[in-house]
């Protein structure tokens, strides 16, 4: 099977407040994998409502967020879906919040300023030939 035959099942989630980023991101994505279903939420509660009927497959966290952060909402979805690849996305390139990404079961971290495109790409495409060799 070829990466493209599998693509139309791989669903993300965009968690980001940033009204411009995020609608940036999802136009990136869906130029570069145009099948992949891309779904957006702004805050902590839509997040989790989303996770719950979506079920994405990966899911794009922004750290700060209007009432919970996205570590919180990240060991939530973790719990409740762990299958879920979580990729966190931040302004804030820290040691202590590359950690807490991981305790919280963060698969990747990207600081947003320095975001490296072909590194977002390698994670969904490796995503993809996980779910070609599952089926």
């Amino acid at each position: 099977m070829t990466i493209a035959g599998d693509i139309h099942k791989i669903k993300t989630l965009i968690v980001e407040d940033n009204i411009i980023f995020r609608q940036a991101f999802r136009e990136r994505l869906q130029n570069q994998f145009p099948s992949v279903v891309v779904e957006e939420a702004s805050e902590g509660t839509e997040a989790l409502q989303k996770v719950d009927t979506l079920h994405p497959d990966l899911i794009f966290m922004d750290i700060r967020l209007p009432g919970e952060n996205g570590l919180d909402l990240t060991r939530k979805i973790m719990a409740n879906h762990p299958e879920t690849v979580v990729i966190i996305l931040t302004d804030y390139d820290i040691p202590e919040y590359r950690n807490a990404a991981s305790q919280c079961g963060a698969s990747h971290f990207f600081a947003k300023e320095s975001l490296d495109w072909g590194q977002v790409d390698t994670v969904i495409r490796s995503h993809i030939l996980m779910k070609d060799v599952q089926s």
